[in-house]
């Protein structure tokens, strides 16, 4: 990994545009050596660059240029789908911190599609054993407090949204009048931002877009990780637990 990375290129995007349309396992067997050249192997570096850069904001994350670690794999499982596909058409890349499975924490995620990216941190979905842990930090005097002042930032700009509500009742045993009670109805908590490919995507520079990006939403991921217990977050409050 010493070369660094240079950024991804038209035929990173190329590949997935051309996946969607052929999304069967022959044309991919026939085009796995443009996988690896022109989508694994920049992704490799991405995840050394940014995972680098990540670790500034809280050194415990994990950063790790795998399939199945960092960077997830294509074939999707489908079992349990209706949808028969059997790639995924998108570039999915995760940094998390805490112990257990990846996607049972917090973490930071970069998701490349053929024309868009999508750039998040929080949890997508707490684990059953987070939950009421999660829910019990939102209503309490400081961590609810504090949890409040973090999401009023990214409501108030346009650029970012807020995800995860899932429950149309609070559930029973806490205030419906407490003011923090609407995030009581969310599964999980992220903020998201989604937008067309930048031009720094096919440069060195994408690192520093996507770090901006994560590093305004980091006090999210550093509040989750406190509140659910995930690790020493840099700069924290009191100890809890969490994880998009």
């Amino acid at each position: 990994m010493s070369d660094g990375f240079h950024g991804f290129s038209k035929e990173t995007f190329g590949f997935l545009r051309d996946l969607k349309r052929n999304n069967n396992k022959e044309w991919f067997d026939g085009n796995r050596g443009a996988f690896e050249e022109y989508v694994l192997a920049p992704a490799r570096y991405f995840v050394v660059a940014l995972g680098g850069r990540l670790k500034t904001l809280s050194p415990g994350v994990k950063a790790i240029p795998e399939i199945d670690k960092s960077i997830f794999r294509l074939r999707r499982d489908t079992r349990f789908s209706e949808d028969k596909t059997p790639y995924k058409t998108h570039l999915g890349i995760l940094f998390w911190e805490g112990p257990g499975k990846k996607l049972d924490n917090p973490n930071f995620y970069v998701h490349l599609n053929e024309d868009s990216i999508f750039i998040g941190a929080g949890e997508y979905r707490f684990p059953p054993g987070s939950l009421r842990a999660y829910r019990d930090a939102a209503v309490h005097p400081k961590n609810g407090a504090e949890l409040g002042r973090i999401l009023r930032r990214f409501s108030d700009n346009p650029s970012y949204k807020i995800g995860g509500r899932h429950y149309k009742r609070i559930p029973p045993g806490y205030d419906p009048s407490h003011r923090n009670a609407e995030l009581l109805l969310h599964k999980g908590l992220f903020v998201y931002y989604e937008g067309p490919v930048p031009e720094e995507a096919y440069s060195e520079r994408f690192v520093d877009f996507c770090f901006g990006v994560l590093k305004d939403m980091s006090p999210l991921f550093l509040w989750t990780l406190k509140v659910l217990g995930g690790g020493d977050a840099k700069g924290g409050a009191s100890p809890v637990r969490h994880g998009p």
